[in-house]
């Protein structure tokens, strides 16, 4: 159980192992009659929900699972196979949805799956809405709540999904330039954008070196993609490429390499693009909004700039909230999930690229170039296995040893310590300006919390 009370729900839908509980057809059959139920009486007519998927094995199972589910309610289905996690969002709300679904483990390896929601607007679901959800599959009320025979909901496929995204991804990029010229390798983790990745770029003029591309339903992210650049950066130092594009299995994060082979994650892209939005007068709020995973480097190349950083919990739908209460209009993860909320709704990774490479193609210069300066601080993440999930202020010993390494840091670094949203599994993270100590700490920390939570 998470700590606001979900039990199905983590911090980015439901999500497992296949065929075990939760993510299961039975499940999914019952997550599909919820959402159908509860967004069935946001509006009169017709009601319509879209469900997408990536290129998992399991998502054919899934996918007729929670179409049976929401048939059930008398609620229409529209299908579009496999699209990246940003797309699915941008047609729900386009096609005027009542809701959309998406089936997807996102960087997970192909045995896992997971199930994502997203309202009429292209949001992610809100803490409560979740909850509405997972008390009505638990109460047995769906039951009673079943369409009339004459009533069931009707499942369709629908064909025109990728040319509407590509379209709307290509409104994204400044219309009086191009990307003649320039060379992209563009990996593809085997995922939901093996068709649509290349097609954007192709069409907006770039030359496409393209990767993990052939999906065959067990090798999405399986080393390729934003999880193993090496293979983007290789491919890029061989075609004496101009920038790397690596995506992971649903495209909604990106990792992006400069010509040298340089790996840019989420927060030096975020401070390239905050960078770009305030010297045009376009970034709103005053900054941007990262989560607390984000690097310390990030926040003093804000503050260099005149520029805030606000942080949220990891996830990246509450990092939209975030900016969504506070008026900012770019935001992310370290992990590479970029949000320009003046566009999109969540994180898109082809999107992000394009912003980069229009960022170089408006300069005239390298990639290499406009990301110096910024310094990363050594950061180390240990993860710690768990049966169970005690709050970490009632560990005194846990408390006591954050203490001490923060004095040690002495205002140069960080110490976060939190629970995975989505596995049983504690990650301990410190962050300073010597590696090894950084090392050192975070290994420290790992052991007393393994101890603490084994009594």
């Amino acid at each position: 159980m998470s700590e606001d009370g979900r039990k199905l729900f983590g911090t980015d839908g439901v999500r497992g192992l296949t065929n075990r509980d939760p993510m299961t057809a039975e499940m999914a059959l019952s997550l599909g009659q919820a959402v159908a139920h509860v967004f069935r009486g946001c509006r009169r007519g017709r009601h319509r929900i879209l469900i997408g998927k990536d290129t998992r094995l399991s998502g054919y199972m899934f996918e007729d699972a929670l179409a049976a589910g929401i048939c059930a309610m008398g609620v229409d289905v529209l299908q579009v196979g496999p699209m990246p996690t940003p797309a699915l969002a941008f047609l729900t709300a386009d096609m005027r949805c009542d809701a959309g679904v998406m089936i997807t483990a996102s960087h997970n390896p192909y045995q896992d799956n997971g199930i994502k929601f997203f309202g009429s607007d292209g949001f992610k679901l809100a803490d409560e809405i979740e909850l509405r959800i997972e008390a009505l599959i638990e109460s047995g009320e769906l039951d009673k709540c079943r369409a009339a025979a004459d009533d069931v909901g009707q499942a369709r496929r629908i064909g025109d999904e990728q040319g509407r995204y590509v379209v709307f991804l290509k409104k994204t990029f400044p219309s009086d330039i191009t990307l003649d010229g320039v060379r992209v390798v563009l990996d593809c983790a085997n995922g939901s954008a093996y068709k649509v990745g290349p097609t954007v770029l192709s069409e907006l003029g770039a030359e496409v070196f393209p990767l993990g591309v052939n999906p065959n339903g067990r090798n999405i992210n399986d080393e390729c993609g934003s999880l193993h650049p090496e293979n983007t950066v290789s491919r890029l130092m061989e075609v004496r490429g101009d920038v790397g594009i690596a995506l992971d299995g649903d495209a909604d994060r990106v990792m992006i390499i400069d010509e040298r082979g340089e790996i840019l994650d989420g927060d030096l892209v975020i401070a390239l693009c905050a960078r770009n939005l305030a010297e045009r007068g376009a970034l709103r709020g005053g900054g941007i909004v990262a989560t607390v995973m984000s690097n310390l480097g990030l926040e003093e190349e804000l503050k260099s700039l005149g520029l805030e950083l606000v942080r949220t919990q990891v996830g990246d739908r509450y990092v939209v909230e975030a900016m969504r209460e506070g008026g900012y209009n770019l935001g992310g993860e370290q992990s590479g999930h970029v949000i320009f909320l003046d566009h999109t709704t969540t994180g898109d990774g082809l999107m992000t690229a394009l912003q980069v490479l229009a960022i170089m193609a408006r300069s005239g210069r390298p990639l290499s170039e406009l990301a110096v300066g910024f310094k990363r601080y050594p950061q180390v993440m240990v993860n710690v296995g768990i049966s169970q999930k005690k709050p970490l202020e009632n560990l005194p010993s846990v408390q006591d040893a954050v203490s001490e390494v923060e004095s040690k840091l002495a205002g140069h670094g960080r110490v976060l310590i939190r629970y995975s949203g989505t596995e049983l599994k504690a990650r301990v993270m410190v962050e300073g300006e010597v590696e090894a100590e950084v090392q050192e700490y975070a290994n420290q920390l790992a052991s007393v919390l393994k101890q603490a939570l084994a009594r």
